[in-house]
């Protein structure tokens, strides 16, 4: 081999060591790699980071795993995940990326876990929990844990407060709410479990009361968001499905 060939060679061999080294030094030190991206931001997104920093958020502004983000008073906030997956958080709400990993060849390691701390979320679901096990897509509340399959749907978490999530869930009874749009989801705590299906809106009052339907919409006025999840773009009404959206 040539000399300035041989020179090469070596050379290549030597950034593939430093990638592969880093790879492993990555994964030791538990370094999380972005999962999510923020797509639209109408107001203030911020992030508090596992050690307990706090980063203000930007559109493509990465999203990791071990993330609490937080919008403010009239902040709408579309975070979309490498699953295809899409997310809106309301103002004055807060949720955490749990646990996100999501592997195009590897099916059986899908998961997606949030928690919804307060506030309000609109969901759209990828792959994950569609393809392998449908139990690996889930939203945690106080009140009840939102499992899926295959879906899109309006979560509001009006436990505590719910005040400025939207124009009238202050007015709400306390509780958590959910709507589902296409697909279906289901609402579990150790009291029960309900469906929730396509138009239907369910209600969990408490952690030791079970989820029940409601009979209609309770006045949440879920139509309230600077912009629609793709899901929704040029899709006809159905019942509980919003109409319009309000441009901020």
């Amino acid at each position: 081999m040539r000399p300035e060939r041989l020179a090469d060679v070596t050379r290549a061999v030597e950034k593939t060591g430093k990638w592969i080294m880093f790879g492993v030094l990555a994964a030791a030190a538990g370094v999380a790699f972005a999962n999510g991206k923020v797509t639209h931001l109408s107001g203030t997104l911020s992030a508090q980071k596992p050690d307990g920093s706090v980063k203000i958020l930007a559109q493509k502004s990465d999203v990791l795993p071990g993330d609490l983000l937080s919008t403010e008073k009239d902040s709408f906030a579309q975070i979309n995940f490498t699953d295809g997956s899409q997310m809106t958080m309301r103002p004055n709400t807060k949720m955490k990326v749990e646990l996100f990993r999501f592997n195009k060849e590897a099916p059986q390691s899908d998961v997606a876990n949030f928690r919804l701390l307060k506030g309000g979320l609109r969901t759209v679901t990828g792959l994950i929990g569609k393809r392998g096990d449908q139990e690996a897509y889930k939203i945690s509340t106080a009140t009840a844990t939102i499992g899926i399959r295959g879906s899109s749907g309006d979560t509001l978490d009006c436990s505590v407060d719910c005040a400025g999530v939207t124009s009238t869930s202050d007015k709400v009874e306390k509780g958590l709410y959910h709507t589902t749009y296409t697909g279906s989801y289901i609402l579990t705590n150790d009291a029960g479990s309900q469906i929730i299906g396509e138009g239907q809106f369910g209600f969990v009052r408490d952690a030791r009361t079970a989820p029940v339907l409601l009979p209609a919409d309770p006045g949440l006025n879920l139509k309230e968001l600077p912009f629609v999840l793709s899901i929704f773009e040029g899709a006809g009404i159905r019942q509980g499905q919003p109409a319009e959206c309000v441009v901020r």
